[in-house]
C-alpha cells in the first residue's frame, strides 16, 4: 500500500514509497497545468487581438466576392445593430485565434497530466488520432468555407429582387460562418470513430464494410440537418466528403485485420446461422459381457403400495 511521507516542517507531501503520486501531489499537479494552460491561451489571446481585423476580412471575404454585395465606394455591405456589436465581435475572434495559437501549448498540458495513467499502445493511438485529428478538422474548415460562398450565393440569389435590398448584420453572418466550419470540422472527425471501432477489436473492417448502405444514408441526412443553407451543394458536398473518409476508414480496418490477423479464426468463415462442423476423434465402443440365459433369475421383492394423494377441495373439477 502506498503511503506518504510528509516533510519535516513543511505541509507539502513526497511522493509515495511505491513511486506513485498522492491525491495532493495529482491535485498540485492539475493546478500547474492549469495555470500553464491559461496563461499561454492569455498570450495567445493577445495574438488574437492583433490578427482579429484580418481574420474578419477572411471570413467576411465569401459575401464581399458576390457582385451584389458592395456599397457604390466598394466597401462590403454590413451594419452591426449595436453600438459594441463590433468591438465584442472582435473580441471573440482574438479568442478563438488565441486558442488556436496556443493549441500546441494547453493539448501538451493537457496530454502531460493525462499521458502517466495511460499504457504504451494507448499512448501510441493517442499519438496517431491526435495527428489525424487536426488535418481532418482543418479540411472541414476548408471546405465549409467554399461552401459559405456557394451557399450564400444561392440564398441572395433566391431571396434577392425586386426593390428588396439586402443588409447583413456582421456579428449574425460571422456566427453563421463559424458555426458552419466548427459543424463541417466536427464532422470530419467521424472517420477517427470508425477507426477506433476497429483498432479495439469491437468491429472487424468486414462488418464496417457490410454497414455502408445505413452510413451513406446517415451522412445523407446528418448533412441535410447541419447545413444551415437549404442549398443541395453544401449537403452533397459534406456528404460525398464523409462518405469517402468512411471508406478510407474501413480501408486502413482492412489492414490492421491483416496485420493483426483478424479474420482467420475457426469460425470465421460459417454464417450466423450455419451450423459448425463437429470434429472429434470417434473412440471404438467394445463389446459388453455375454449374458447366460440358463443362469437363474432373482424372484422380484415385494411391490411397496403408492403414496396416498393429498387432494385440496379445490383441486377437484
Amino acid at each position: 500500500m502506498a503511503f506518504a511521507l510528509r516533510k519535516r516542517g513543511s505541509s507539502t507531501f513526497e511522493r509515495a514509497a511505491d513511486g506513485s503520486m498522492t491525491l495532493v501531489e495529482h491535485i498540485r499537479e492539475l493546478r500547474n497545468r492549469l495555470f500553464k494552460a491559461s496563461l499561454a491561451i492569455l498570450l495567445g489571446f493577445g495574438v488574437g487581438i492583433w490578427l482579429a481585423d484580418p481574420v474578419l476580412h477572411l471570413l467576411q471575404q465569401p459575401y464581399c466576392d458576390l457582385p451584389d454585395s458592395r456599397l457604390a465606394n466598394g466597401d462590403c455591405n454590413f451594419v452591426q445593430l449595436g453600438p459594441a456589436d463590433l468591438f465584442l465581435l472582435q473580441l471573440k475572434v482574438g479568442l478563438w485565434v488565441g486558442l488556436i495559437v496556443a493549441a500546441p501549448v494547453w493539448l501538451y498540458q493537457l496530454w502531460a497530466f493525462i499521458a502517466p495513467g495511460l499504457h504504451r499502445h494507448e499512448r501510441r493511438y493517442a499519438y496517431v488520432f491526435t495527428g489525424l485529428a487536426a488535418p481532418l478538422f482543418a479540411a472541414g474548415a476548408v471546405l465549409a468555407y467554399f461552401v459559405t460562398a456557394k451557399g450564400l450565393e444561392f440564398l441572395l440569389d433566391v431571396s434577392g429582387g425586386g426593390d428588396i435590398t439586402t443588409t447583413l448584420d456582421i456579428t449574425r453572418y460571422i456566427s453563421f460562418v463559424t458555426n458552419l466550419i466548427l459543424l463541417f470540422g466536427v464532422a470530419f472527425e467521424f472517420p477517427l470513430l470508425v477507426l477506433m471501432l476497429n483498432f479495439v477489436g469491437i468491429a472487424s473492417a468486414k462488418r464496417l464494410l457490410s454497414w455502408w448502405r445505413v452510413a451513406v444514408f446517415v451522412f445523407f441526412a446528418f448533412s441535410a440537418v447541419v447545413t444551415p443553407t437549404p442549398d443541395p451543394f453544401g449537403m452533397t458536398a459534406l456528404a460525398i466528403c464523409l462518405c469517402a473518409l468512411y471508406f478510407a476508414a474501413v480501408g486502413v480496418a482492412f489492414i490492421n485485420d491483416k496485420r493483426k490477423g483478424r479474420g482467420k479464426e475457426i469460425y470465421a468463415g460459417i454464417d450466423d446461422d450455419e451450423v459448425s462442423p463437429l470434429e472429434f476423434d470417434k473412440e471404438p465402443v467394445e463389446a459388453g459381457q455375454r449374458v447366460d440365459a440358463t443362469a437363474p433369475v432373482a424372484a422380484p421383492g415385494p411391490v411397496a403400495a403408492p403414496a396416498p394423494i393429498d387432494r385440496r377441495y379445490d383441486d377437484m373439477t
